[in-house]
């Protein structure tokens, strides 16, 4: 669920008083957490974090106009999530076993995670210590360490039934160091030297 705020004030001001008062004890955990060098702002119709321009004037590689995220608050149709995309950057999954032995450990609810998706229905359900450290352990700089050593290992494709530009049945993707499967019927996959484009 995107939101067309363009403030974060504006966007806490949109959602529900319940859904409000949690994001902003989420918001408040990871801003006393962040490194100096991020800023919050919106991003993807979402409250972001990214290192901003004048820090990595690159900024995202697949959207250089805005700056290299980092994580991100939002309130969905069916829950809220934090996005920590830091927890998967580059090939050391340390940091992600880190993340789920500590969340066992906390007693809190089982962690119900996606890739860099801890969704959640209430303040409760956080490990909220866990959070804040994970957010302690990447400050910007680390981030972008890790960020352009993924980039170096550049993108994967490995596509079953297609060859070049055609229909897959399967496919594998290895992105920043992780690997992402996708299971369809149809997929057409075109691939240039800069890189591939998938559609379904």
């Amino acid at each position: 669920m995107q939101s067309k705020a363009t403030t974060v004030s504006d966007y806490l001001a949109s959602l529900p008083e319940d859904r409000r008062k949690a994001i902003e004890t989420v918001r408040s955990v990871i801003l006393a957490n962040l490194d100096k060098d991020f800023e919050e702002g919106m991003q993807y119709g979402m409250i972001g974090y990214y290192v901003p321009h004048r820090i990595y004037p690159a900024g995202y590689h697949t959207d250089p106009k805005q700056g290299l995220p980092f994580a991100a608050l939002a309130s969905q149709k069916n829950f809220m999530a934090i996005y920590v995309m830091g927890l998967y950057t580059g090939s050391d999954n340390a940091r992600v076993r880190w993340f789920h032995e500590a969340w066992v450990k906390s007693g809190k609810k089982k962690l119900d995670m996606g890739k860099s998706c801890i969704r959640f229905k209430k303040v409760d359900d956080l490990a909220l210590d866990v959070l804040s450290e994970a957010i302690r352990r990447m400050p910007a700089k680390t981030y972008i360490e890790a960020y352009e050593k993924g980039a170096g290992e550049g993108v994967r494709i490995v596509v079953s039934g297609s060859r070049g530009l055609g229909v897959a049945q399967s496919l594998r993707i290895v992105v920043l160091g992780e690997m992402f499967n996708v299971e369809c019927s149809m997929l057409s996959v075109e691939c240039h030297p800069s890189g591939c484009s998938i559609q379904h």
